[in-house]
Order: structure tokens, then sequence, then C-alpha cells
């Protein structure tokens, strides 16, 4: 049967647009399909076994940090310790790996937000990065709560919420989407006086005006699903090279085959080949 998409290349993270549902295309190589128009069709991945950094381009038996190699991993500061646990950022001290990135990755204003995703979260981004990284964590609902100066100010606020909220989406549940609805501007109200202590401490220590509470408004997500799966199974190409299915959906970095799951972000790097073919 001849394929509707042929293509081969690496695969890269997924480019996502807020809408009605939310618009997904997919990056293999230099070519860019457009998935929504893909619901219904058999797709096929194939993965040919050869894994190359997404900044270096050498090629690696094993990815890190979803996508890299390992010196790559050792060196760059987006892969270092303190990007998952942002209040540990040490710019300050003058030892970050790559100060030009960190001023414009890291000394930039964040958002402190919450979102509903497999339940309520709080999460932290780049000012930049709304509502991109609400789309990647798979969100429905998401509103922000507070504005800071840095990255290291906005993982100080995530440490004072995680008192009394998930900072983790259970991707499980939100593939599944049954999430119940919440009201996230009564929740951000209800958090904001839970930390305010929190808050008055660090503006005392780091100015003022470094942290603003906001009353912006939130966003709902929708996102281009026909079926949603009742028990969720993965695909996992390093054991099985090839994934193939009926595409029943997308959401976050998951495509929704009738066969199981693929997470995209987590093929970052690998070189596969993607095939649409048309219905039967």
């Amino acid at each position: 049967m001849t394929p509707l998409v042929d293509v081969t290349g690496r695969l890269r993270k997924m480019p996502a647009e807020p809408g009605q549902p939310v618009s997904y295309t997919i990056r293999v190589g230099d070519t860019r399909v457009p998935l929504n128009e893909m619901l219904g069709y058999p797709v096929q991945f194939d993965f040919d076994g050869v894994i190359r950094c997404i900044n270096c381009d050498r090629k690696t038996n094993k990815s890190f940090s979803q996508g890299f190699c390992y010196p790559c991993f050792r060196k760059l500061a987006a892969c270092d310790s303190c990007i998952m646990s942002p209040e540990k950022c040490h710019y300050h001290q003058g030892t970050c790996r790559e100060p030009e990135w960190g001023e414009s990755h890291c000394m930039v204003e964040h958002v402190v937000y919450l979102a509903n995703s497999s339940g309520l979260k709080v999460g932290i981004t780049r000012g930049s990065q709304v509502p991109t990284r609400w789309i990647d964590q798979g969100a429905v609902d998401a509103i922000p709560m507070v504005r800071v100066a840095t990255r290291q100010l906005a993982g100080f606020v995530e440490v004072a919420c995680k008192k009394y909220v998930a900072d983790r989406t259970n991707w499980r549940t939100m593939l599944k989407g049954d999430i119940p609805e919440l009201d996230l501007v009564a929740e951000r109200g209800r958090i904001l006086d839970l930390i305010a202590d929190d808050l008055s401490e660090l503006r005392a220590t780091h100015g003022e005006n470094t942290i603003r509470a906001v009353e912006e408004a939130g966003l709902a997500l929708g996102y281009p699903v026909q079926v949603w799966p009742r028990t969720v199974k993965t695909h996992n190409l390093d054991k099985l090279p090839t994934a193939e299915g009926v595409l029943q959906g997308i959401k976050g970095q998951y495509l929704l085959l009738d066969t199981g799951v693929i997470n995209i972000r987590k093929y970052t790097g690998y070189e596969i080949r993607f095939r649409v073919f048309p219905n039967s």
C-alpha cells in the first residue's frame, strides 16, 4: 500500500499551537507533517537504531535528558540539575555552565502557574513559554498565579506551593481524558493565601518588585482526540523498533494509537521513518 506520508529523519519534539483543539505538527528531519488531519489513519514508526545528539549531532548509544549525548548532558546548562530543581540555581555564584544561556533562559521573567492536567498541579515556565508548557503537559486548564524576576525565584515559590499541591502530572491519568473540572481562580486564591508568609519572606530578601501575584485569566485547552484509551499501554522503540496503529488522538507530547501510546518527546534525536497510510 502506497503511504500518504513517508518521511525519514531525526525525530523532534512536536510543535503545537493553542486552539480548540490544539493543532499539532510532527517534525521528522526537516519535514513537518500536520497531524490533526491524520486522525483515524494508520501510522507507523520504524526506528533504525541510530540516535544523534540534538545539540552536537554526535551518534550516541543512549539519549540523555530527552535528546542529548552524554558529553553534552554533562556540559550544557540546559541539562544541569538546577533545571529540574530551579531553586538550586547557582548562576549568582558564578558557576553556571553557560552564563550567556543562563542570562537568556534563567535570568528572565518566569511564571508560576496552576494547571489541571491529571488534577491540580503547580508548575513554572518562562513567560515566553506560555501556553506551550501547558500544552506539553496536557493541561485542560491553566492559570498564571505569580510572575517573578528569575527562574530561581520561581523555584522558591514552587517549593512553597508544594506543601499544599502536587508538582507532577500523572501522565497515565492525563491520557485517559476523564479529568475532573476545577475552579482554578478559586484555587489560585487559596494557594496564594497559604503561601502569603513565604512570599513576604522572599520579597524581603530579593526585593519587593521581584514577585508579583497576578489576576490574569486562565486558558482552557482542548485536544484532538477521537477515542480515549481505557487502559494506557506504551510503545517502546528501544525494545520493539516498530510501532504502528491507527492514530486516535494527540495530547501533551503523546500520540494515542489504538495499539498503545507513544511519547514523541522521549524519542527526540532518534532516526526514524514515519509513514501514514490510507484507510483500508
